[in-house]
């Protein structure tokens, strides 16, 4: 259970950091609503999943999920470029969140 309260955490980080230009500086009221709710609902994913798991290997994988996720949202939804040489990174990047799941002590 504390993974899936984990897993969650990443993807509300993704929806807060994909939603935090569309806010313009908190300028506009629904985007920053939006904003502020994904960003509560994962701290509070985030701080109900460390009650169990280790806070170095929750902290890793909850911002290598927001990271990459967000990367995606930016290059599916706003159609952001990237490179090659990014994707490989990307790829390592996921590796790396599952190596740490994969050796995590719980």
């Amino acid at each position: 259970m504390p993974w899936l309260l984990l897993i969650g955490a990443g993807l509300s980080e993704v929806v807060w950091a994909s939603l935090l230009p569309v806010t313009d500086g908190f300028s506009r009221l629904w985007p920053t609503l939006g904003f502020v709710v994904a960003l509560v609902v994962s701290m509070l994913l985030l701080a109900l999943a460390v009650r169990t798991l280790p806070i170095g290997t929750a902290y890793a994988v909850w911002v290598g999920i927001g990271a990459v996720g967000t990367v995606l949202v930016g290059v599916t939804v706003r159609h952001q470029t990237t490179t090659p040489g990014n994707l490989v990174a990307l790829a390592g990047l996921v590796a790396a969140i599952v190596a740490v799941k994969l050796t995590a002590p719980h």
